[in-house]
């Protein structure tokens, strides 16, 4: 199956790292994640949204926690995608590592479990263009 994997090396500690994923005021800050659940005991709740109105969500991504190091790595299976104009996507795992590596953190994120079908293809593209933009923008929100 595909996956999207990106790396990036930030100046920061990998706890603060990991804490980023799983923090919701820190998500809201650098994610402009409007709401979240995150319960990190293994099988807990990982639920992002964005774009929240008085009518529901606008996106959201859910899943649970199989792992959870705080100095080092997050992974959450079952990670699926809800989108008001696509079909629900899941099954997913989406897996974050951050290795110390001198006064910098090397992070590694992969999302992979991608199946096959117009849909899939638009979300593979979508996130395969995201996640690069997106580590990037923790990158600066860690350094400032």
């Amino acid at each position: 199956m595909r996956k999207v994997e990106a790396t990036i090396s930030i100046q920061s500690k990998p706890e603060s790292i990991i804490s980023a994923f799983v923090n919701p005021s820190l998500l809201e800050k650098w994610w402009q994640v409007e709401r979240a659940f995150i319960d990190t005991e293994v099988d807990g709740i990982y639920a992002l949204t964005w774009q929240v109105t008085n009518k529901g969500f606008g996106y959201m991504s859910v899943g649970n926690i199989k792992t959870y190091n705080p100095n080092m790595q997050l992974v959450i299976d079952n990670f699926t995608y809800f989108n008001p104009e696509k079909p629900i996507l899941g099954n997913m795992t989406l897996t974050v590592i951050a290795k110390q590596n001198g006064d910098q953190t090397i992070l590694y994120l992969c999302q992979e479990g991608y199946q096959k079908g117009p849909d899939w293809d638009w979300y593979y593209e979508a996130v395969k263009q995201a996640w690069p933009e997106v580590l990037q923008t923790l990158k600066t929100y860690l350094e400032k």
